[in-house]
């Protein structure tokens, strides 16, 4: 049996939670209670070091400009049952990097599966980001996307083609959503977090999913063995700022989820954090399935499953999507173009480039 790195230590510690070192989940185990340690940073600070984006180390990144005067839109728009574009980005490579909780320290995270721009590691920054290469249909997205990777025994399992990546409106009055600042950056969830506080996050859809099987908090003790069923999730982020800062120490203040308009059903910003922006959804499908006994992440049990977004989308590009397909309450793929409503056009050319 592999263990990836782990120490006695941390099998001591998964031994004292109940779980056994020999049980068919020794290794998530092992790796849910390491990750306690050196990568707690998604759930609370990392230690702060200067870093190419954070001189001061304080984890505190402002907006150059902040934007301010905002109020929370509680208008009603006109009825639209989808506002959003896609993003189809494929997996870039691997790496136990994360430029978002630990900049600058190679190493420091458990293994990452990386997609988007193709130069993302410890060390990438807003500069070195923005402009990239990239593997997103559409060249002026050169943003980093990732996740935990996902293991089966053995063997690392990467997902097969681009991956959706949504960008909605996660607020009622979709008019009011407006593109994500350069440099912004987030985590979602938390390799900490317990199956109750993965089940109860805001970002929950349909938890682990295939075949016949949804709602899944851990990964389903088995799956479809036929080449047509993956294995699924679907977690949506935040999608309202404070418009002050591009990251915090915690990485996830600076954003907030929606709240209900009283006395209504209508989702709107809340007050602290009244800048709406696209609601990214990560749609993830890994082509794993039969016996899942064996099926782990780089961060433990299915429930420690969390994603990390660094923004370096090109501007006007950004903002051409999202003035069509999201203040246009329009369902569009990653060219912009709606399928039921071809008479609104397309934002991208064949090539996923803006004319």
């Amino acid at each position: 049996m592999r263990i990836r790195g782990r120490t006695l230590s941390a099998l001591l510690l998964a031994t004292a939670l109940g779980v056994s070192a020999l049980s068919a989940n020794a290794v998530g185990a092992a790796d849910a209670a390491t990750a306690a340690a050196p990568h707690a940073g998604h759930a609370m600070t990392a230690a702060a070091l200067p870093s190419g984006d954070d001189p001061d180390g304080d984890g505190y990144i402002p907006a150059d400009p902040p934007v301010t005067g905002v109020t929370p839109s509680q208008e009603v728009p006109p009825p639209a049952y989808h506002h959003e574009f896609q993003a189809g980005c494929s997996v870039t490579h691997t790496a136990p990097d994360d430029p978002i909780v630990y900049p600058d320290r190679p190493g420091a995270s458990h293994d990452h599966t990386f997609m988007g721009n193709t130069s993302t590691d410890a060390s990438s920054t807003t500069g070195s980001l923005y402009g990239g290469s990239t593997t997103c249909k559409a060249p002026a997205d050169a943003s980093a996307y990732w996740m935990p990777s996902l293991y089966k025994g053995d063997r690392k399992v990467l997902p097969v083609g681009p991956q959706v990546i949504y960008y909605k409106a996660g607020v009622t009055d979709y008019r009011s959503v407006r593109p994500f600042p350069r440099g912004l950056r987030f985590v979602v969830g938390s390799p900490t977090q317990s199956a109750q506080e993965f089940r109860g996050h805001k970002g929950f859809v349909e938890g682990w999913e295939c075949g016949d099987s949804f709602f899944n908090v851990d990964f389903p003790a088995s799956c479809p063995e036929r080449p047509d069923v993956q294995l699924n999730i679907r977690f949506q982020a935040p999608s309202c700022w404070n418009g002050r800062y591009l990251d915090t120490p915690d990485h996830k203040s600076h954003l907030a989820y929606p709240v209900v308009k009283p006395g209504t059903n209508d989702n709107m910003c809340p007050a602290s954090h009244p800048v709406a922006l696209p609601m990214i959804e990560f749609k993830m499908a890994w082509p794993v399935n039969g016996d899942m006994s064996q099926v782990t992440l780089s961060s433990g049990r299915g429930y420690s499953f969390h994603y990390d977004f660094f923004n370096a989308w090109e501007e006007r590009t950004l903002k051409a999507l999202v003035d069509h397909c999201i203040n246009g309450g329009l369902q569009c793929d990653t060219r912009g173009f709606d399928l039921y409503h071809p008479e609104r056009g397309t934002v991208l050319d064949a090539d996923h480039r803006l004319p």
